[in-house]
């Protein structure tokens, strides 16, 4: 059996090891691991291998690439095997809110592999040097984690020389600051509203304004040599949205110590659903080996499995129930419990974005604009509504 994904150097030993284990447990089924090395060439390479029936048996999916995979009409169905005896991953023991596009009219065609909330990660250093006395992490606790009080340390933090926040631009980044700030990109039909709603036309607004100040920075357009991790260890960003991964970031530069976690503001200090970052495991519907396929893949999602792939990694958040021990073993961050809260109240991306081939990159490219001061926020939410109903008739 043959399975494909991408991944650093570390996350691609972490699954030679998986399937070392697995073949030991399984000494019947051979699996050998096919790694494509570029994220950005890894799709259309599925794709193209699906179409040409030389496609691994078992494959990652991007949450940005997942619906076009489910409408192609090549992925197993797995619902009906899931609920099966052979399996040790039930629909109901991931948090339902994770599947977004794997999941259509009640069928299931891929599964998370496990996720990354986008937490705020926040240096202490930069705060106390910003004049900043009170602990996000503790005004949380209180209910006090308020949206005005995140933009006043922004300010600060400008005052004081140093970048506020920095955030990636794709989807988890402006449609979960308008779900933090009570707005609505998308109705439950799946048609993009969030031009109509006054609410969320405030709230881009504000997000756009703080770019256009340079308070809050795009992390992907940073030069070469100066990129965010580079910024944020030496102390010269308050804010780092950020998932999981950036443990092992602070941890290389010795400055983890310095460092903690914060969901999202709210208007009124009340924890918000934010994006959720995930990759997908789906199955080849013409797999010539069904049984090991499913077997491999229902391991590899599995609670076990996640904690194989999860533990002393700290690189994401399991997207299943009964593994949460691995993101709280070490203490560290401090409020590592943040990660799972975000999780169990969470988004993915929307699956009217993830079916259609680049929607999501091209929706960012046109908050870029906003973010560099090209185009208002109404303006900015009209062209993705207009873009959004060219591509998929919504």
């Amino acid at each position: 059996m043959v399975w494909s994904t991408w991944g650093t150097p570390e996350e691609l030993t972490r699954y030679e090891e998986f399937n070392d284990e697995f073949m030991k447990r399984h000494p019947d089924i051979t699996v050998k691991l096919q790694p494509v090395a570029s994220y950005s060439d890894y799709h259309s390479k599925m794709l193209a291998q699906l179409s040409s029936n030389t496609a691994p048996d078992v494959f990652y999916i991007g949450d940005d690439k997942l619906g076009q995979f489910v409408s192609s009409n090549r992925l197993m169905p797995l619902t009906d095997l899931m609920n099966s005896s052979a399996s040790d991953t039930k629909p109901d023991d991931f948090f339902p809110s994770l599947f977004g596009a794997a999941e259509v009219d009640g069928e299931i065609y891929a599964a998370p592999n496990d996720v990354n909330s986008d937490a705020l990660w926040y240096d202490k250093v930069a705060l106390a040097a910003a004049g900043i006395t009170e602990d996000p992490a503790t005004l949380a606790a209180e209910g006090q984690w308020t949206t005005a009080k995140f933009l006043e340390m922004n300010d600060k933090l400008a005052e004081a020389g140093l970048t506020g926040t920095m955030f990636w631009n794709y989807w988890a980044t402006h449609y979960g600051w308008i779900s933090s700030q009570g707005g609505e990109a998308y109705n439950d039909a799946g048609d993009f509203v969030g031009n109509t709603d006054k609410t969320t036309v405030e709230a881009v607004d504000t997000l756009g304004n703080y770019f256009q100040d340079k308070k809050f920075v795009v992390a992907d357009t940073l030069p070469e040599g100066a990129g965010a991790d580079s910024v944020f260890v030496t102390h010269k960003s308050g804010f780092f949205a950020q998932g999981r991964y950036t443990i092992g970031t602070l941890k290389s530069a010795g400055v983890e110590a310095d460092y903690d976690i914060v969901d999202w503001p709210t208007p009124d200090g009340v924890a918000a659903p934010t994006g959720v970052a995930a990759s997908y495991l789906a199955i080849n519907g013409k797999t010539k080996a069904k049984d090991a396929a499913f077997t491999f893949w229902t391991e590899f999602l599995s609670a076990d499995g996640q904690k194989f792939r999860l533990t002393g990694g700290g690189n994401a958040v399991p997207s299943i129930k009964g593994a949460d021990e691995v993101v709280l073993e070490d203490n560290y961050p401090a409020h590592a419990q943040t990660f799972l809260d975000m999780r169990d109240v969470g988004f993915a991306n929307y699956p009217t974005e993830a079916a259609v081939p680049a929607l999501s990159t091209d929706i960012s490219d046109l908050f870029l604009g906003l973010y560099e001061g090209k185009s208002t926020a109404q303006d900015t939410l009209d062209e993705v509504a207009a873009l959004v109903e060219s591509k998929t008739g919504k």
